[in-house]
């Protein structure tokens, strides 16, 4: 049986639940039996039910003797919801391929051991550098504590997010923001600083992309200041919005009334701690964070190497050096300390070009 073209096919389910069912991982199955898909089902909102139950429902009594293909490690404990090893051995699968092992220290080879146990015959590793990669934010969050974090930066050529004026709509084009709506829909949070907030008054919303889950809008801000008139918290009781504070922002009282859920975060060089609150975000359950400004917050996460993914725009204008830049000042002297990527895609967007870089292995 050809291993490859069904995991891939599961994984492909897989990935229409990120951004949806955190904390739990993005996970996909396909069960095979007589060369032909029996069921198949992907990880739904919420984390439940689980991708491997709802496949083996489709399946019924054809899961007996079948090949199930999961793109990570069925769980073995019992929490809201009966181990997924445990269902694929009451459902007679022969056979269990699975891509990835989970490091969650609930499970760690307990499920397929649980498997193997039961005369189920077990194969890993099957795309599993691909596995990874779809659940990077999962796996992040089990042996880091804290979310895998993609920056995104939407530039002039000469590395410009606005003008000396502040004008920034638009320097990329619709192709290129219809795409960014499609990264927040991969993604269990956007976050912004609160300069951005301040300044721009966003929504951080997915819009025109059909009746989507919304990510938590986080906004990172050590001082007073923010407006409670804005969008984001006029819009805070329908669409999740976290504040990250710091110790001097005095109405707290009045951003719960409006629905908003708070973190105190200890202050670090003048800042908030970057690390903190991406752990406190990881604590919190969120596992794909998606930053988008400003030039300051992308600075200290860079400074703190915590960027895990550079997703940049760059449109074919030219700003100049008085317009204001995509990063705020690294204090790079060398260039041996400056963070380095490495490119995975280049790609045209419209008139722009989307270049996706991620962080080398340690």
């Amino acid at each position: 049986m050809d291993l490859i073209e069904p995991m891939r096919h599961a994984l492909t389910l897989g990935r229409r639940g990120l951004g949806r069912c955190w904390p739990n991982p993005a996970v996909g199955c396909v069960i095979m039996s007589g060369g032909r898909i029996v069921g198949r089902g992907w990880t739904q909102p919420g984390g439940r039910p689980h991708a491997e139950t709802i496949a083996l429902d489709q399946a019924g009594a054809h899961a007996r003797g079948a090949t199930a293909f999961v793109t990570l490690e069925p769980c073995s404990h019992t929490g809201q919801t009966a181990p997924c090893a445990s269902a694929l051995i009451a459902a007679g699968v022969a056979r269990v391929v699975c891509a990835a092992g989970d490091p969650d220290p609930r499970v760690a080879g307990r499920g397929l051991a649980m498997l193997r146990a039961a005369g189920i015959e077990v194969i890993e590793g099957v795309l599993g550098d691909q596995a990874a990669d779809d659940h990077a934010g999962f796996l992040s969050r089990v042996t880091r504590g804290r979310p895998m974090v993609t920056l995104k930066l939407a530039t002039s050529v000469d590395g410009r997010i606005a003008t000396v004026s502040g004008e920034s709509r638009w320097i990329t084009g619709a192709a290129a923001r219809r795409t960014v709506h499609r990264l927040r829909m991969t993604h269990d949070a956007v976050l912004i600083g609160g300069g951005t907030a301040r300044a721009d008054d966003p929504m951080l919303d997915i819009r025109d992309m059909g009746d989507v889950e919304q990510p938590v809008r986080v906004i990172m801000a050590r001082q007073a200041g923010l407006s409670r008139d804005g969008r984001l918290a006029r819009s805070a009781h329908r669409i999740p919005l976290w504040l990250m504070h710091g110790d001097d922002i005095e109405d707290l009282d009045e951003w719960h009334a409006l629905g908003a859920r708070t973190f105190g975060v200890p202050i670090r060089d003048d800042r908030l701690d970057a690390a903190v609150a991406l752990q406190t975000l990881g604590a919190a359950g969120l596992t794909r964070v998606l930053c988008e400004g400003g030039g300051a917050l992308a600075a200290s996460l860079l400074r703190a190497g915590l960027v895990d993914r550079l997703v940049v725009f760059g449109a074919g204008i030219a700003i100049g050096a008085d317009g204001q830049p995509a990063l705020g000042a690294l204090g790079v002297r060398h260039l041996g300390a400056a963070p380095r990527f490495t490119l995975n895609r280049v790609a045209r967007v419209g008139d722009d070009v989307m270049q996706v870089w991620s962080r080398p292995a340690p």
